[in-house]
């Protein structure tokens, strides 16, 4: 599976930005995408993630410092997924990856629970 990550920007605080992540390949063998983030100095922590076991839709999960401000989805035509961030905060720049597998529930927010991973989108958000 082959992940192209897109829509890093600069933008103020209070701002949005919609980063998205098309996959290709063999999507068969996957049935979950996720986001992570990076800032500098620091782990890789889980943003959000969507899990499906059909065709359509799928199952959402968020970190708690972005509930309510992030939205994921997916578009299944497209084989992509979105992430929708809302509200940005100075605390929310970082490098951004997608991810995509077959995790476990309990791997699901760990990096090591995914085996596919795209280029990373700078997300800068200015005070």
């Amino acid at each position: 599976v082959q992940l192209q990550a897109s829509g890093g920007g600069l933008v103020q605080a209070g701002g949005s930005l919609k980063l998205s992540c098309a996959a290709s390949g063999s999507i068969f063998s996957i049935n979950t995408m996720g986001w992570f983030r990076q800032a500098p100095g620091k782990e890789r922590d889980f943003v959000a993630a969507i899990r499906w076991s059909g065709g359509s839709g799928g199952s959402t999960y968020y970190a708690d410092s972005v509930k309510g401000r992030f939205t994921v989805s997916r578009d299944v035509p497209k084989n992509t997924v979105y992430l929708q961030m809302n509200s940005l905060k100075p605390e929310d720049t970082a490098d951004y990856y997608c991810a995509a597998g077959r995790p476990i529930s309990s791997t699901m927010r760990l990096p090591y629970g995914y085996g596919y991973w795209g280029q990373g989108t700078l997300v800068t958000v200015s005070s």
